[in-house]
């Protein structure tokens, strides 16, 4: 019996593209290997359905605190959610996906300054 997925990685992924534009590298890097966290098939479903949660309240247009309303309390409560589920599961996260995030940022944000070494 074939499976029909739950949740539909790509357009997810897409959405994290456009917030991605929004927040910045440093901002979009945690949100991106949460997302590779969620699609490892060794997370336990608990973590991954934790991290949908987090990273749906990030990019959906509904909040709790408005950030139109209340510019910085309404952006406090989504990097709240963020941190509190990258604390949750950052165990989980391997080279690879650190790679895979660091290698989608260098697409995303091509203009990134390389930090010279003195």
């Amino acid at each position: 019996m074939n499976k029909k997925a739950i949740v539909d990685y790509q357009a997810l992924r897409y959405r994290i593209g456009e917030y991605a534009k929004k927040a910045g590298r440093m901002g979009a890097r945690p949100l991106l290997l949460l997302f590779y966290v969620m699609t490892d098939p060794d997370t336990p479903r608990s973590d991954k359905l934790f991290i949908l949660s987090a990273i749906s309240y990030l990019i959906l247009p509904v909040d709790v605190v408005s950030a139109r309303r209340l510019p910085l309390i309404g952006w406090i409560d989504e990097a709240i959610s963020l941190t509190v589920a990258y604390k949750k599961v950052c165990k989980h996260i391997t080279p690879e996906m650190e790679r895979k995030a660091d290698e989608i940022l260098d697409k995303w944000f091509p203009e990134r300054l390389e930090v010279v070494k003195l």
